[in-house]
């Protein structure tokens, strides 16, 4: 294999949720028709990445022309309550839901010791300094389920139980649509203890 080949393989399969077999099939694509799928996507690369930059508020992704990003900017939305997410994906489902007219603050990742991430890499002094200076009174932790992000949830609990906010996060329980039988015992767990009266 020419070796250029295998370092574009080995780049695209750094991308989360694309493993060696996808990257391999990825390649070939772009590869087969380098005048046209191939031109096509390296300008769409080029372009986002000139124009395109994480929001340096909130770490949504914005225009380089629009930072603060309009999120952040929006006079709508509350300012009284900031949702912590892991990644800007986070942000545009979120976003997607429309039922949460706050503003975000996305980690840029979550406490990873088998990655090698720890505290200096997510963006937890920003999120101390944003809370300080915009009088935020509410802080909602909208971080994944896993133990990954469990642990970095209980971090950020004890981080800001000095800042005089109310640190809520999202219930967790049965994904809609779904039945018992397909539910895991851990989030099976958690729909009992999160369960309403009605």
């Amino acid at each position: 294999m020419p070796e250029a080949l295998d370092k574009l393989i080995a780049t695209l399969g750094r991308l989360p949720g694309i493993g060696r077999r996808s990257a391999e099939r990825i390649a070939m694509a772009i590869l087969r028709d380098p005048a046209g799928s191939g031109a096509e996507l390296l300008g769409v690369l080029q372009n986002s990445l000139q124009q395109l930059i994480p929001c340096r508020t909130c770490g949504n992704i914005t225009l380089r022309s629009q930072d603060p990003c309009v999120l952040c900017t929006d006079p709508r939305r509350d300012s009284r309550i900031l949702c912590v997410v892991e990644e800007p994906l986070d942000i545009l489902t979120m976003e997607r839901a429309g039922v949460y007219r706050g503003r975000y603050h996305a980690l840029m990742g979550k406490l990873s010791p088998m990655r090698g991430e720890g505290v200096r890499n997510l963006r937890v002094d920003e999120l101390v300094s944003r809370i300080r200076k915009e009088g935020v009174a509410e802080v909602l932790l909208a971080l994944n389920s896993d133990v990954e992000s469990d642990a970095t949830a209980a971090y950020l609990h004890e981080v800001l139980a000095t800042q005089n906010v109310n640190v809520t996060r999202l219930a967790r329980g049965l994904p809609a649509g779904s039945g018992l039988s397909y539910t895991d015992p851990i989030t099976l767990t958690r729909a009992l203890e999160n369960r309403q009266t009605w």
